[in-house]
């Protein structure tokens, strides 16, 4: 019950901030919503894409799914929730870029990497999903053998936002817009060890910091 009463509370805290305090948000948001960005981000409860990135109301269209997996596009004949997510953001709403973070301590990762996942229950839809990624964990293992679970759980993190990064470019309408130039695709990280946010650079071929650890940020800007 104090989860309920926090939430109430919280809510009241929301209530008070938008539609008293600075209503014209709102005002705004009810004719419509403008997001520009579409996150597809992990369901985990740590990794809160409006509270790691500051945003209000109306900022991001989000899609939140176990290990922030992109599915390559597939037949509409059985239903589809994130291909659907990702359809009305890029021909409704016509967002202009979407990101798709990754994060530390992934679970669902974890579970792929250490082969934690048991695919004999024919209901079993943890291990279906994930083996999305599994193209990421055959590279990892394959060329980090020798590396720790720990590296190659981070490592499999990694690579398997650049499998969904991937995937989002077997949709015709992302494709599409893509070459248009009206859409950009984004790779992106939260080290929730370290507290940052890296991004990943096609010509480096590699994740690169955006927001670096507080401890680090003088030796980033130099």
């Amino acid at each position: 019950m104090h989860d309920i009463e926090r939430f109430i509370h919280g809510f009241e805290k929301f209530q008070s901030h938008y539609f008293d305090d600075s209503p014209g948000l709102f005002n705004d948001l009810k004719r419509g919503q403008r997001p520009g960005t579409l996150l597809i981000g992990c369901c985990d409860s740590r990794v809160d894409p409006a509270l790691l990135l500051g945003c209000d109301p109306g900022d991001i269209f989000t899609v939140r799914i176990v290990a922030s997996l992109v599915p390559p596009c597939g037949s509409a004949k059985s239903h589809h929730g994130v291909s659907a997510a990702i359809q009305f953001a890029v021909e409704s709403l016509k967002v202009s870029r979407i990101i798709v973070l990754g994060h530390a301590q992934c679970g669902g990762i974890r579970a792929l990497v250490e082969q934690d996942i048991d695919t004999s229950r024919e209901e079993d839809f943890i291990g279906k999903w994930m083996s999305i990624a599994e193209p990421a964990r055959v590279r990892v293992m394959s060329t980090m053998q020798d590396a720790s679970v720990l590296e190659q759980r981070r490592a499999c993190e990694l690579a398997s936002v650049l499998v969904s990064l991937k995937n989002l470019e077997t949709f015709p309408w992302v494709k599409s817009a893509i070459a248009s130039g009206e859409l950009t695709l984004h790779g992106w990280y939260f080290d929730l060890d370290s507290g940052a946010l890296l991004a990943y650079a096609p010509r480096a071929d590699a994740f690169l910091p955006l927001v670096c650890p507080i401890v680090s940020k003088s030796a980033c800007a130099s």
